[in-house]
């Protein structure tokens, strides 16, 4: 059988053979209720058919290989030019008493000929044990450890002197600090009565509770099955294959679940807890706590349509169905775009329907991300800056050209105060994270510089045209990672095809390896935000009253612009506590219940030193996990020197312990550990 690693099989190959031979039990497009279970024996068979589906490609070969397709990641320890996992089977136990996942991950691995050991990413694991398909034990070892990195799980196996397929069982338990890993109290759910866990792999975290190869661009299919408390739901990234669990000793319920298309590990995601489903339609719903669906449901009704406009920019959704988990508030990123399941913050649920645009930026990762992928995270702005372009794209086609530029608005704002404090080597797009942990790269540069990036083609080269390569970029570069050397490529090649006025026009090599913005950068404009400007300088420059701006008549996103208002000199201004007094008592804001517009608030009141906001901040950090919120607004008290800093360590001590490994390692970097 042959190896993409050694030419011949590529990751479309691979799906296209999985499908095929796990076609019996797919069900795409059909509600979760009406799904029907398939034998514990599935996840087993999966593998199975995984190594089958290796050996028929081998025997038939690709001619669509793409030359290179293991690109080497600073942030894996992983050699798949030499061995390459290909497929992932978990069977595990939720121990909630003792906070770890236990049992095993089975590994499909392919083998170039020659080669006699296998290197995995692990970190924080306990390796009990190795086996190959028979049981026999393999000896392993890991590695010194790296703070970052975690350790190299070395596992040998008899080499071949044909190129082969081996199966490996790491049998293994995580820790109860396992990084992506958080286990959740009652006290800390909306219900109160039942515990609750989640996973967040991206972008190295998986390897804190699988032993894989932990990198974006080694795609692996996965099966699982998860043993939990008969009181609690088990959902994952998959297509569930036991809807409603079947029983097990000691009171348990073991949920079987199956993804047979190829995914960066990052993308594998569990949670567990008390929760329940409603649908928008035939291949869309939410899942989360009971008490909390209806109101969450009604808010995210627009998600269904959001599928339709996003199929007809840039062509058909792969992954069968769209669902959302809407998690408790510890979840720290807005939302995590795991196939068919997105996870997602309950911060977007304001009421109004007005923080929707999370779930377009979700959904359009199901092209940009999860079909096509950064191959390492120094090309991270291939994943986010594509996915902003698109959510934009979808929101215009929901909501129409004037919402669609108020979001590019903000996104603008947010992108020059990024731009103004960030080392200048990291507002490239292109990044070198050698040594450094890949979150670092996280931020608007990524999202809205490279979103920028894509408009600034799309105005040159005439919508029609862009989107036509758009479409066309997804479907030629679907199943694989990219590399920005690739898109460059796949640009010139499908787009500017030898139009050197267009090639100089568009500037790409300056967008891409140089800081900053490049001359041909154009800001957005808002007609909608006209008139927020003028109430902004009646405001905060004239010192007019509160009562003059119009705010029960903008929407959301003008109440932010208000908020972060600057004048265009730069200047900064400077607000008189009468002033914010008169701000806060008119308008309400300590008790606002959007939590964008709060933020934006707090922001302003903190960096103010507004002493009536500092109970509403404290009430805020200890609620909300969510990393876009609870960083800026600890850098922000910590700015604040004597008057700021003790606040930030009172109110640290209190939510630390409530929130995400991701969240709590960047404020630990403001604040210090308590």
């Amino acid at each position: 059988m042959n190896l993409r690693l050694a030419g011949k099989v590529s990751a479309l190959a691979l799906a296209t053979a999985l499908a095929t031979s796990l076609g019996a039990c797919a069900t795409s497009g059909t509600a979760p209720e009406a799904r029907a279970s398939v034998p514990q024996a599935q996840t087993s068979a999966a593998t199975s058919a995984a190594a089958a589906a290796l050996e028929a490609a081998q025997a038939a070969g690709d001619a669509k290989t793409v030359r290179g397709y293991y690109i080497n990641d600073v942030h894996s320890y992983a050699r798949p030019n030499d061995a390459a996992v290909t497929h992932v089977a978990l069977d595990l136990t939720a121990d909630f008493a003792a906070k770890t996942l236990s049992g095993t991950a089975q590994l499909v691995v392919g083998l170039k000929a020659g080669v006699g050991e296998v290197v995995l990413d692990a970190k924080g694991l306990d390796i009990k044990s190795v086996t190959d398909a028979r049981g026999a034990a393999l000896p392993f070892a890991l590695g010194a450890s790296d703070p970052i990195k975690g350790q190299p799980l070395t596992i040998s196996v008899p080499a071949s002197a044909q190129q082969q397929v081996v199966e490996i069982t790491i049998h293994y338990s995580t820790r109860p600090d396992a990084s992506a890993l958080q286990w959740l109290s009652p006290q800390q759910t909306a219900g109160g009565k039942q515990p609750y866990l989640f996973s967040q792999g991206q972008a190295i975290l998986t390897r804190t509770w699988i032993p894989t190869q932990d990198s974006p661009g080694i795609r692996q299919t996965y099966t699982a099955r998860i043993t939990v408390p008969e009181n609690l739901r088990a959902v994952m990234s998959a297509q569930s294959l036991s809807e409603n669990g079947e029983a097990v000793a000691n009171g348990q319920k073991a949920y079987s679940f199956n993804l047979d298309k190829p995914i960066p590990p990052y993308l594998i995601a569990l949670g567990v807890g008390d929760i329940d489903f409603k649908a928008f339609d035939h291949r869309s719903g939410v899942w989360t706590e009971p008490g909390e669906l209806e109101r969450t449901h009604h808010e995210l009704v627009p998600t269904a349509p959001m599928i339709d406009a996003a199929e007809a920019l840039y062509g058909p959704y792969q992954w069968g169905r769209y669902d959302l988990l809407v998690l408790p508030p510890s979840f720290p990123f807005g939302g995590m775009e795991n196939p068919m399941m997105t996870f997602a913050t309950p911060t977007i649920i304001a009421g109004d329907r007005s923080l929707v645009s999370l779930v377009a930026h979700e959904l359009a990762h199901s092209w940009s991300g999860n079909l096509v992928t950064n191959a390492t995270w120094d090309d991270f702005w291939l994943n986010e800056g594509f996915t902003s372009y698109f959510e934009n794209r979808i929101m215009e086609a929901i909501y129409g050209h004037d919402a669609a530029v108020q979001e590019q608005v903000l996104a603008w704002t947010g992108l020059q105060e990024e731009l103004a404090t960030l080392d200048p080597a990291d507002t490239r797009l292109k990044l070198d994270l050698q040594g450094r942990d890949p979150d670092e790269g996280m931020n608007t540069i990524a999202y809205d510089k490279g979103a920028a990036f894509l408009r600034t083609i799309e105005r040159i080269a005439g919508r029609e045209k862009f989107d036509a390569w758009m479409r066309g970029y997804f479907e030629r570069n679907a199943w694989r990672p990219m590399t920005t050397d690739r898109f460059l490529e796949d640009i010139r090649t499908h787009l500017i095809k030898g139009d050197a006025q267009l090639e100089r026009a568009l500037m790409m090599e300056q967008w891409i390896h140089q800081p900053g913005l490049p001359s041909n950068a154009v800001a957005p404009v808002s007609n909608a935000f006209t008139v927020v400007d003028q109430a902004a300088e009646a405001f905060y420059v004239a010192k007019g009253p509160a009562s003059a701006i119009p705010w029960a008549n903008w929407n959301t996103q003008q109440r932010q612009h208000f908020l972060a208002w600057r004048p265009s000199d730069g200047a900064k201004t400077w607000l008189t506590q009468a002033q914010l007094a008169d701000l806060n008592s008119t308008l309400a804001l300590n008790d606002v219940g959007n939590s964008e517009v709060l933020f934006a608030w707090l922001q302003v009141a903190l960096a103010h030193r507004y002493e009536p906001s500092v109970a509403t901040a404290d009430h805020f950090l200890t609620s909300v996990g969510r990393r876009k919120f609870v960083l800026p607004l600890f850098q922000t008290l910590w700015g604040q020197g004597e008057w700021g800093q003790p606040i930030a360590r009172r109110i640290y001590a209190k939510s630390r312990p409530l929130y995400h490994p991701v969240t709590a390692n960047s404020v630990d970097a403001v604040v210090g550990r308590p």
